[in-house]
């Protein structure tokens, strides 16, 4: 007891409890739950059901959208989340219903989902070129790191590797909305929209939570724990 007494005075058990590797953690815990990306389906869900209940009404469809965008804004507010982040989704719905309105084709609702992957896909693959992997940023900001994590060389390297998954997950999107909007398949489209929101992007999150640990080297302290280069 006198020696562990000791130890703590030197700090020696500090530096050792500082360096032991955290045990391991999913990156599904760090995300959180996939609640916003099913609610991000059911405005695009209501649009398609309410254009074909009235006879393939642009009208109806759009107020169906943006009644279940309303609605999923007010859960999302009452249930503690960011005002900020209601508003934007709501505001979403509204350029998808106008963007519909505006050329008078029901399939160009799913226009700007479409682009979103797009530029979603370009800015991914960017920051992993440009060695600012967004999953480090995202990561690296819920575990109050800020970018001290850049400083390591593996969690770096890590990092951009799991991102490519996020990219992978914007392009397959791409691949199934592309032809299905330009053939202006309706019914296809809210279905593809719904099967790859919230499925995917579980898939998604385990596959980079898989790259990203296994990326690690073997004695790594893990991802609360950057550990520059000497």
């Amino acid at each position: 007891m006198a020696r562990a007494d000791r130890l703590v005075r030197s700090g020696t058990l500090a530096d050792v409890a500082r360096t032991r590797p955290d045990p391991p953690e999913s990156l599904t815990q760090l995300l959180g739950g996939g609640r916003s990306a099913l609610d991000a389906t059911l405005p695009a869900v209501a649009f398609v059901l309410g254009w074909l209940v009235s006879g393939r009404s642009l009208e109806w469809g759009a107020a169906a959208a943006l009644t279940a965008g309303a609605g999923v804004a007010v859960m999302r507010w009452r249930g503690g989340g960011r005002p900020v982040a209601a508003l934007l989704g709501l505001l979403g719905v509204l350029a998808a219903v106008l963007v519909a309105l505006y050329t008078g084709r029901a399939a160009d609702f799913f226009l700007t989902q479409l682009l979103s992957n797009l530029a979603s896909a370009l800015v991914w693959a960017v920051s992993i070129l440009v060695r600012w992997p967004l999953l480090g940023l995202v990561v690296g900001g819920l575990l109050g790191q800020r970018t001290a994590w850049r400083r390591d060389p593996a969690l770096l390297r890590a990092y951009a590797l799991a991102s490519w998954v996020w990219v992978g997950q914007y392009v397959v999107r791409l691949a199934v909305f592309t032809p299905l909007w330009a053939a202006g398949a309706v019914l296809p489209l809210g279905a593809a929209r719904v099967a790859l929101s919230w499925p995917l992007v579980a898939v998604c999150v385990a596959a980079s939570g898989t790259v990203l640990f296994r990326a690690l080297p073997d004695g790594h302290p893990g991802l609360r724990h950057p550990s520059p280069p000497p």
